[in-house]
């Protein structure tokens, strides 16, 4: 069992996308996706410097365009359904739609230029953002993040939570940190799944009543707890509460080590969730995709944790 997974905000690097516009029908979809999110991918994805693309408004629709794009690329949709699950981290779950079937890739990359915009404004309200606290035991970097008043905002299993919560409590938290842990802020402009995003909910809200949503076609996990969501209504509303509520990305990686997946393949801008996974889940094979390089890689990939799968 093959597990597509779809990284989210942060993964992005200023040029990442440029050798990609040299394969066929890229740079046309890319500039297409541009007119219809009001976003320019091209630009961005191409020469826009690491300040640029750390805004929200402009990172997480360049991340999902990403992923979508290397999902086209290696052809995902032809795979046997019953071969492969997808997730997604964090606004990573709006690519997973696409791939899944929930949302076409033009509902997907609206959806997502509502959620960055409304998320945007949000973070502009009072100075907030996120940090990473590695090592420690789990349970007790999440007791010591709220005793501190700091949401654990991402709860990624193999030693890593992230913190989310006002610049000088991650301030004071990197000044004393728990023992056996380390802090490291993140390239974020805000305290995302938390409260403070709480006015980008309605707009985004009002957006997924246009939406054309279908049932996903393949096993499709939930960050709100990890399991897999059949209804594509029921999807999409959870995608509208995440904006608020903790990612547990362990609770995805426990659900595909209990459906037996034996391969994690990381989509464009690949690194940081196969990165976990070798911490999390161990004996499992992972590849990232980063540059297109990599697609043949990917397609034997691919093909080695789904040919013996049977439905």
């Amino acid at each position: 069992m093959l597990a597509i997974v779809c990284p989210g905000q942060g993964s992005q690097t200023p040029g990442f996308l440029e050798p990609w516009l040299e394969l066929p029908g890229i740079s046309e979809n890319l500039s297409k996706w541009s007119d219809e999110t009001g976003v320019d991918l091209v630009t961005h994805g191409t020469v826009s410097d690491e300040e640029t693309i750390k805004d929200t408004a402009v990172a997480q629709p360049l991340i999902v365009a990403a992923g979508l794009l290397a999902a086209q690329a290696l052809k995902i949709s032809d795979l046997d359904a019953s071969s492969w699950m997808t997730a997604g981290h964090s606004v990573g779950e709006i690519t997973a739609a696409g791939l899944s079937g929930v949302l076409s890739p033009v509902d997907a990359l609206g959806f997502v230029r509502v959620r960055a915009q409304g998320m945007a404004a949000a973070a502009a309200a009072e100075p907030t953002g996120m940090a990473a606290v590695l090592g420690g035991d789990q349970d007790e970097v999440i007791a010591y993040l709220k005793d501190k008043d700091i949401v654990p905002a991402n709860v990624n299993g193999g030693g890593q939570v992230v913190a989310a919560g006002s610049k000088d409590a991650l301030a004071a938290l990197a000044e004393n940190p728990l023992d056996k842990t380390r802090v490291i802020e993140l390239k974020v402009a805000g305290a995302f799944h938390t409260q403070y995003m709480s006015s980008a909910v309605a707009d985004l809200e009002r957006f997924s009543q246009e939406l054309t949503v279908a049932d996903p076609a393949v096993p499709l996990l939930t960050n709100s707890d990890g399991t897999a969501i059949a209804s594509g209504q029921d999807f999409v509303q959870r995608l509208v509460n995440q904006v608020t509520s903790p990612v547990r990305w362990d609770l995805c990686q426990a659900t595909m080590l209990e459906q037996g997946v034996t391969g994690v393949l990381e989509l464009l801008p690949g690194g940081t969730l196969t990165g976990i996974a070798r911490r999390a889940m161990k004996g499992v094979k992972t590849l990232a995709i980063k540059t297109p390089a990599d697609l043949e890689k990917a397609q034997g990939f691919i093909a080695d944790h789904t040919q013996n799968t049977t439905a």
